[in-house]
């Protein structure tokens, strides 16, 4: 059986925003950790996301209880050299984590300003809070990509879900398209993702995007946790429908992701350059464009650039290639030298046929 579903939709909408091929990037601002505990600096973010222009705003659902356990042992210590090198995962993820409690004003703050709320959950039981909410969208990270009953869940609500790559190879993308599938779940988007943070712009491989559209065909954007922009402006060129990024207000108070997380201005100029990015892309074209067509007159074209009498010879000391292009173009030059005039021809005359014997 193939990976691809030639059933399934090449785009689909959320909350009535079509993403897919040929649409603007869904611009997907993650405000993960960057609250720092603080519910009014998760609105400040909220509504930075909106003024900047993004279209979705998304949060994470999880304890640290839901994603691990406490445990001295080594096994749940962060040893690979990262952010958070030497902290043990429940108290990072618990420093981290959004208070379930707040979830109903962040989603209506969120909606308040026109910008879509929807997040990640991490368990069942986020799925659950997650639908009381109406989310409209599920994610699954990258972490949780293996975790099929995670995704069938999610699948089931019968929302889109868009599930990040990183550390996936293609074995384990199309394992988690065919519980998605198997559960029900018809609108499903692939993120190309380093899980790197921050990650460089040598690990993002970005030529993967449009290989995984064609081969899983569905809707690809990308994860992107390089700093600055130019990666996901890359991304759109080559054809990327969604970009996520984290972003934050300001790098301080610091958080565990403030580091590699967009300012405002950041985010601004990313939905206006990725946006530019995907409009720039058009179609195979050859010819001059609507808009180019008044400068085809300013092209070379073949002139008397001296009076040439009836019966003289055209040599390269009367006719030369030159701007305007109201003559015969240049190609026809080795064609007319040494052919005579037909009649008199004053210096600033466009060549043509009927002007030459």
């Amino acid at each position: 059986m193939s990976d691809k579903d030639s059933s399934v939709s090449a785009g689909f909408s959320i909350d009535g925003r079509k993403v897919g091929p040929g649409e603007p990037p869904y611009i997907i601002a993650e405000l993960s950790a960057n609250h720092g505990g603080d519910l009014a600096r998760a609105r400040r973010i909220i509504e930075m996301a909106a003024e900047a222009g993004a279209d979705s705003i998304k949060f994470q659902v999880y304890t640290a209880d839901s994603l691990t356990i406490r445990s001295e042992k080594r096994d749940f210590l962060i040893e690979s050299e990262s952010l958070w090198t030497g902290k043990r995962l429940y108290d990072l993820y618990e420093e981290a984590a959004t208070p379930y409690e707040w979830f109903p004003e962040l989603f209506a703050h969120a909606r308040s300003l026109g910008i879509t709320p929807f997040a990640t959950p991490f368990d069942l039981d986020a799925v659950k809070l997650l639908q009381s909410l109406d989310a409209p969208a599920y994610k699954i990270a990258s972490f949780e990509a293996v975790d099929l009953e995670l995704i069938e869940a999610c699948a089931r609500t019968g929302k889109p879900v868009i599930i990040s790559t990183g550390m996936c190879d293609a074995d384990d993308i199309a394992d988690a398209l065919r519980a998605a599938r198997g559960a029900g779940g018809r609108d499903i988007a692939l993120l190309k993702c380093t899980s790197s943070y921050p990650a460089t712009a040598a690990e993002a491989n970005l030529s993967t995007i449009p290989a995984m559209a064609q081969k899983f065909g569905v809707p690809v954007g990308i994860s992107d946790h390089s700093l600055g922009t130019a990666v996901s402006v890359a991304a759109c060129a080559l054809g990327a429908c969604l970009v996520e990024k984290h972003v934050v207000d300001a790098r301080e108070p610091a958080t565990a992701d403030s580091a590699f997380s967009l300012l405002p201005d950041d985010l601004t100029r990313l939905v206006e350059e990725t946006r530019m990015a995907q409009a720039a892309i058009g179609h195979e074209s050859y010819g001059p464009g609507e808009r180019e067509r008044a400068s085809l007159q300013y092209r070379r074209s073949l002139y008397a650039v001296a009076d040439i009498k009836a019966g003289a010879e055209l040599t390269r000391s009367n006719v030369r290639s030159i701007r305007p292009g109201m003559g015969l173009v240049p190609k026809h030059l080795t064609a007319v030298l040494g052919r005579k005039a037909k009649r008199d021809i004053e210096i600033g005359t466009p060549l043509s046929w009927d002007l030459i014997q």
